[in-house]
């Protein structure tokens, strides 16, 4: 165990290096970001003194290992747009979207497990058409045209829902004012309900699709066989013997879709005007605030990062024959 962490941390400072040289190059290359610091009367002199003050004079590979040292302290400079440091601005708007990704991945899995073993008892029949017909359509749709025709129906022709905005539910609980959250709680969800369906169809419907075909592949094995043979009843073959195995490939991709669904959600968050680190991303990326999206990109990473080492221990758990 203690070699397999030490393994994957090695991995992760890898991978956060590659985030990092990646995503410091990519915004660079929009152009000589002096220009966002100074005034748009700002004399020659005057830029020149601010780009040596920056730093922005320096070798493009400076400039890298001064934001690399900068960032192993927490520092990643002050947003541009709030005037007040890049990070706190992204940790406060990291609750709203982590509520949306929980409340959408719960969504997700509430039905598609229920769903794919349905589907997959039912091979070859029009139920089982139907399903992998509504998979199809989920994952072919894409969730901002979704959200956009959620928002025109259900929210401005019929007004079941919210169209924009959120009730906060993770801020007061984090900060231990149980009372406001919990009284916050419904509202919460109902803000949520449209934004989550859109973050989170694509995610139900390839895991229905993922749940079918591995309770297909179980359900052919010879246990499963000598379990009926046997005379136990099909519920208890289905959830004792059947779905345990089952779990493994949807364990894994489970996992995997919160880091994706977190990361996700920058057009769907823009499109209800949802305050979540999603639309701070999309505005800071048109106002070129730099400090902003770096914190953000290297906050995102060090999740999934996390996610895919947990992902992996709760694999060996379930099992005993994969070894770290």
């Amino acid at each position: 165990m203690g070699a397999f962490l030490l393994r994957r941390l090695g991995q992760s400072v890898i991978v956060i290096i590659g985030v990092t040289l990646i995503s410091f190059v990519s915004l660079q290359i929009g152009g000589d970001p002096t220009y966002l610091f100074v005034s748009e009367n700002a004399s020659a002199e005057e830029i020149q003194r601010a780009r040596e003050a920056l730093g922005f004079d320096a070798p493009l590979h400076i400039q890298y290992l001064t934001y690399i040292g900068n960032a192993l302290q927490g520092d990643f400079g002050n947003s541009l747009s709030y005037r007040q440091p890049a990070m706190e601005v992204v940790l406060d708007a990291m609750p709203a979207t982590i509520e949306l990704t929980i409340f959408s991945l719960v969504l997700a899995i509430a039905l598609s497990i229920p769903l794919g073993i349905y589907s997959a008892l039912r091979r070859g029949t029009p139920v089982d058409g139907g399903i992998m017909t509504f998979a199809m359509i989920g994952q072919s749709i894409p969730n901002f045209w979704m959200g956009i025709m959620m928002i025109m129906f259900f929210g401005l022709y019929l007004g079941w829902f919210p169209i924009s905005g959120n009730v906060p539910f993770l801020m007061p609980l984090f900060s231990g004012d149980f009372a406001t959250a919990f009284a916050n709680l419904p509202d919460s969800l109902y803000h949520m309900i449209m934004p989550a369906i859109a973050v989170g169809s694509y995610t139900l419907a390839r895991n229905a699709r993922l749940v079918r075909s591995s309770m297909l592949e179980v359900l052919q094995q010879d246990y499963v066989r000598t379990a009926r043979s046997k005379g136990i009843p099909e519920r208890q073959v289905i959830m004792h013997h059947a779905l345990r195995n089952a779990w493994l490939p949807v364990v894994t991709m489970i996992g995997l879709e919160f880091g994706f669904l977190l990361g996700g959600v920058v057009v769907v968050e823009t499109v209800f005007s949802y305050p979540g680190i999603g639309r701070l991303v999309f505005n800071a990326i048109n106002q070129r605030d730099i400090p902003v999206v770096q914190a953000s990109v290297i906050l995102l990473a060090l999740v999934f990062i996390a996610l895919n080492l947990i992902v992996d221990l709760i694999y060996s758990r379930l099992d005993p024959r994969v070894k770290l």
